[in-house]
């Protein structure tokens, strides 16, 4: 992929209208900008394949795939999915800007475009995409690893270094997903419940996941400028005894045999681990909620833990054929 690193900056023109390309193509070639065109969203996503814009400027309502769902999937796509987005939109009704935002989009400019306006807005997405971009270039030589999450307590951005832990400690993701493992998003449900209950950020400990020779610590941050919370990951690498500390709580044990769990309770203990509602868990195993309860009960026991996230990421790391131990 070629990579636009000149001084100029690169706007991608989305729009089936010829004459709304005409107009803004001027408007961004006066002002200095780099300007290329697509008339639909299958062939911006193919020209996405051999160059990264500085913005896209995406009509929302296009024959074949809308914008909508073009900009769902530019947002799938790892080298191009920091690019922001503005929407061109006759539609100013909220549940379509809502929408838009909802997809990915950073900012939307209503139709008929006025180019003054639009050329005014695409500089200043331009001008703080290039400075997250220098601060996410930071962030992938630091020793720890980030992921930025939404309000909805999904991910909306995370480093390089983020993907690999995440993949080594709770196995490799589902194709084309962008959320968090199953356990993982138990885990941090349970402390933005937390949060929102009054418990400050310092109050709440990490997640501790182990393997033989290493273990993933992930701490719940708050928000910062421009982002929501996020989550805070960062790998400490050595022999069991170097890695043992009294802080860390107990050492759960490396197989779930050891744990002496029944057939049934192993079952229950599977589907936790995909992240299951005890609800879901009885529909699947054909039993009440009450009795799903009571096998958790005797699970934590058995595992040595007190909360169902915890319980949740081993039977993920187990299952994930890692092998890992958890604390908490």
């Amino acid at each position: 992929m070629i990579s636009t690193t000149f001084d100029r900056q690169v706007v991608l023109i989305v729009d089936d209208m010829p004459d709304n390309l005409a107009m803004l193509s001027d408007a961004l070639d006066e002002s200095g900008h780099i300007v290329l065109v697509a008339t639909d969203g299958l062939s911006a996503l193919q020209r996405l394949d051999h160059i990264t814009p500085d913005l896209i400027l995406l009509d929302a309502m296009m024959p074949g795939i809308d914008g909508f769902e073009t900009c769902r999937r530019i947002k799938q796509l790892r080298q191009v999915n920091h690019v922001p987005v503005v929407f061109m939109t006759g539609l100013s009704e909220t549940e379509h800007v809502v929408r838009g935002f909802e997809v990915g989009g950073i900012d939307y400019v209503t139709k008929p475009i006025r180019p003054q306006e639009v050329v005014a807005r695409i500089g200043a997405h331009i001008r703080t995409g290039r400075m997250m971009s220098q601060a996410r270039g930071v962030l992938e030589q630091a020793a720890h690893a980030v992921i930025v999450l939404g309000g909805n307590g999904l991910p909306t951005w995370q480093t390089s270094k983020a993907s690999q832990w995440l993949e080594k400690y709770f196995g490799a993701p589902v194709p084309g997903s962008q959320r968090l493992p199953a356990a993982l998003q138990v885990w941090l449900n349970e402390q933005l419940v937390r949060q929102r209950q009054g418990e400050s950020l310092d109050q709440l400990p990490p997640l501790v996941v182990r393997l033989d020779q290493g273990e993933l610590h992930i701490t719940l941050c708050g928000p910062g400028q421009g982002h929501g919370a996020s989550l805070l990951l960062e790998e400490k690498t050595g022999g069991p005894a170097a890695l043992a500390r009294p802080e860390d709580g107990p050492v759960l044990p490396a197989s779930l045999e050891a744990c002496r769990l029944t057939p049934r309770e192993s079952d229950v203990l599977l589907w936790l681990g995909k992240g299951k509602t005890n609800r879901d868990i009885a529909d699947i195993l054909g039993m009440s909620p009450r009795t799903v309860n009571k096998h958790l009960e005797h699970i934590f026991v058995k595992l040595g833990v007190e909360t169902r996230s915890a319980a949740a990421v081993l039977a993920s790391s187990v299952a994930a054929g890692s092998g890992g131990q958890l604390l908490q």
